[in-house]
């Protein structure tokens, strides 16, 4: 992916959004963001996949979490899909700001153009991306799927509760890890830290190579 990506700076944009002008960084404040994109209004799989952001809010909400869509259309036809989205989704409301970009401009300085998907003008239209900005307004992580392929809320909490557990604490998580699950020690910590750290202890997976990194602890 060229451009913006993990590790990278968000742009400190000012958007039209369905909840009026919003300022980037000020929106995403000392909370992590999860900004994600659509390639239209009035489109099959992105009204499903706005509603499962809805019916998701309070999961979202519950980790203080803040949400953000953007369409390449413009905030009254936004308003006008929402009807559509919150009717598909039996009523479960869409409150989240989704950000309008008529002219292309922001999915440019966001890394959220589809290479191959274009309007009938000739314009490129947004892939489905989505990006997790943390606090200190950096992309921490990137997720970027075809127009014909649909995301997977549960894997988009899943990824969002493992980058919020490590930064809090020295560790990383293994695969198809969930929440509740040991997490691994990062090697960068010392088996004597790791005993201040970890006050439940951990325990270290006996490998053929007698190196000790594979490092389980609950947190």
């Amino acid at each position: 992916m060229p451009g913006l990506t993990i590790g990278d700076s968000l742009p400190n944009l000012q958007v039209d959004t369905t909840h009026g002008k919003i300022n980037l960084h000020d929106y995403v404040g000392d909370s992590f963001t999860i900004i994600f994109s659509h390639p239209g209004d009035f489109t099959p799989v992105c009204t499903t996949e706005l509603g499962a952001m809805a019916a998701y809010a309070d999961k979202f909400a519950q980790r203080g979490v803040k949400l953000l869509g953007l369409s390449c259309d413009d905030v009254q036809s936004h308003k006008e899909w929402i009807k559509d989205i919150e009717a598909y989704n039996k009523g479960k409301k869409v409150t989240y700001p989704i950000a309008a970009d008529p002219n292309r401009e922001i999915i440019k300085q966001l890394n959220m153009v589809d290479p191959d998907e274009k309007d009938a003008s000739g314009q490129n239209l947004p892939s489905r991306a989505l990006h997790i900005v943390g606090p200190d307004k950096k992309i921490k992580l990137s997720f970027l799927y075809p127009a014909s392929t649909g995301r997977n809320m549960d894997e988009v909490v899943r990824a969002l509760d493992s980058l919020i557990k490590a930064s809090q604490h020295k560790i990383a998580t293994p695969v198809n890890w969930k929440e509740g699950e040991p997490v691994v020690i990062a090697p960068s910590v010392s088996n004597d830290e790791a005993r201040k750290m970890f006050p439940k202890g951990f325990q270290t997976v006996d490998l053929p190579s007698n190196k000790d990194y594979l490092r389980f602890t609950s947190v």
